[in-house]
């Protein structure tokens, strides 16, 4: 399982936004197929990378037989390779998003990156045959293990993830009544 390093990307929005343009036609060569976006891209990596992840496991897993306790296996295994220091609460600048010095923190994903990586991988499960009931990446603990992570993040680096609140159509108020008749 050490032999291989996952390409996981940060979570900043050119990630978790779909590139809505890659989907055109190409037209060079006169090839018609439609060029992947950066989003399927992204996702058939990390499928592929969950794929090695299942045999490089010991005892190797099977797709139908990976459950959601694997997810989060998975998740804690991607955590050596993260990027964002997440304060333990022990170290002085616990709840700070700007330390002003070094600390031995560890370094871990962040939130954004795994909340990113498990919907890809929950749509790229079912567009490989998987049923949506028996979808491991859909699964309750696999959503409490990222509320638990972005909890925790959010506390240790003093950063408060707002859930974004939808933007109502702009309705019009009523017209007042025309002027003259009092009634």
């Amino acid at each position: 399982m050490d032999s291989f390093i996952p390409e996981v990307e940060s979570s900043n929005s050119e990630t978790n936004s779909i590139n809505s343009a890659g989907n055109s036609s190409s037209s060079l060569a006169g090839n018609s197929s439609p060029i992947p976006s950066r989003y399927e891209k992204q996702k058939h990596r990390d499928w592929n990378t969950f794929g090695q992840y299942l045999k490089n496991h010991r005892p190797p897993l099977s797709l139908s037989r990976c459950s959601g306790a694997h997810v989060l296996e998975f998740l804690r295994y991607l955590d050596q390779f993260g990027k964002t220091k997440v304060h333990t609460p022990i170290c002085p600048f616990y709840g700070h998003p700007n330390p002003p010095a070094p600390c031995p923190c560890p370094l871990r994903q962040a939130w954004g990156s795994l909340d990113a990586l498990i919907g890809r991988l929950r749509a790229a499960f079912e567009e490989n045959g998987g049923k949506p009931e028996a979808n491991p990446f859909g699964a309750r603990a696999v959503r409490l293990y990222l509320r638990e992570v972005r909890d925790l993040q959010s506390k240790a680096r003093g950063v408060s993830y707002e859930k974004k609140k939808r933007k109502r159509p702009h309705q019009q108020l009523p017209a007042p009544p025309p002027p003259g008749d009092p009634c």
